[in-house]
């Protein structure tokens, strides 16, 4: 898989393909940025080697349609206070209009393109919509983890078109979850956490390969349970006691967290433990957090809620990494190929 610095990429049109599906309210307002700061050590990069920078990503589930809360107005906006430039924004992602100002863009200058899933086309991965994405650059960079297990126009259509390579948000993806699953400092303790055991029971099973301990939410043990489902390694599980759908763990089970976790060198987080959104129930997921915090061990977490947690409780630069993907975290974890990795030739 090439990087960006492989490529010469001074006075080249660079099309980055970024992960810009933040949170926002009702008004389209954003409630974190996370996601868009990951993009802004690879844009910085493109600014000094002085490249024309085209940058595209999405933003919610518009379903093909052109949705105003939508749009990439604010993202622009966000970029621009961080990077104190301007940042020009284009009202598509594709057609002649975008082409002339991917065409006419300056060294060193910003184009914003429009939500990319306002084109039912981007999801259903049409070659004709990647094409016409390629026209806007030279160069294609994948900087979006998070929809890598996506076989997506944006994501595996456009590199059939354009050189490809990995921006430095992606390559650091990789890099930390190779880190926690390929070579993990032993002990290594993986905590599981939110619901959906289906989705998560494969990556459980991998990711025991390698955990000495892998604890779970009550949620997750409760399907478990229902379901029947059996595990390769269930001799690493460790389960909550006390009601498994309670809305937060018991202190029992948050001091048996605790100890397996103190003892860990590496650990991997994902998913909140009961219902943390209220005040009242984040008791358990702030004590697993802190715990995590505390024993110094490379902590890598991952998922939406678990990212928006540990923003809100002020904890993200204490983690070693926070990945930007939930589900492209759990697929590569899991085993599995990303597609948009694939196209990248790893």
């Amino acid at each position: 898989m090439k990087s960006i610095k492989d490529f010469s990429v001074t006075d080249k049109r660079i099309l980055v393909r970024c992960d810009f599906d933040v949170p926002i309210d009702e008004k389209g307002n954003i409630l974190d940025d996370f996601r868009i700061k990951q993009a802004l050590p690879t844009i910085e990069y493109l600014i000094e080697q002085k490249a024309k920078i085209i940058l595209m990503g999405h933003m919610g589930r518009p379903d093909g349609k052109v949705v105003e809360e939508l749009k990439m107005d604010k993202v622009a906006e966000k970029l621009a206070d961080y990077l104190k430039i301007s940042v020009e924004k284009e009202d598509d992602c594709i057609g002649p209009d975008a082409e002339v100002e991917s065409n006419k863009l300056e060294p060193g200058k910003i184009l914003v393109l429009e939500n990319l899933r306002f084109h039912k086309e981007e999801e259903g991965n049409d070659s004709e919509f990647a094409k016409k994405l390629s026209y806007l650059g030279d160069i294609y960079v994948n900087n979006a983890f998070s929809v890598c297990h996506r076989d997506q126009a944006s994501i595996t259509g456009v590199p059939k078109f354009l050189p490809s390579c990995a921006g430095f948000s992606l390559q650091k993806e990789i890099e930390s979850l190779d880190k926690v699953f390929k070579n993990p400092e032993k002990p290594m303790v993986a905590i599981i956490g939110g619901k959906k055991v289906e989705t998560k029971s494969k990556f459980i099973d991998n990711i025991s390969k390698v955990a000495d301990f892998v604890v779970v939410s009550g949620l997750i043990a409760k399907e478990v349970v229902e379901k029947n489902i059996q595990f390769k390694y269930p001799e690493k599980i460790v389960l909550p006691t006390g009601q498994l759908d309670a809305p937060d763990i018991n202190d029992e089970s948050i001091k048996m967290f605790q100890e397996k976790i103190a003892m860990a060198k590496t650990i991997l987080w994902n998913g909140p433990f009961g219902k943390f959104e209220e005040k009242k129930y984040a008791r358990g997921t702030i004590a697993i957090a802190q715990a995590i915090i505390d024993s110094g061990a490379y902590s890598v977490a991952g998922g939406g809620d678990t990212v928006e947690f540990l923003n809100k409780q002020g904890m993200i630069d204490k983690f070693s990494h926070v990945s930007t993907g939930g589900g492209a975290m759990l697929s590569y974890l899991a085993g599995e190929k990303l597609p948009g990795l694939e196209a990248l030739g790893k």
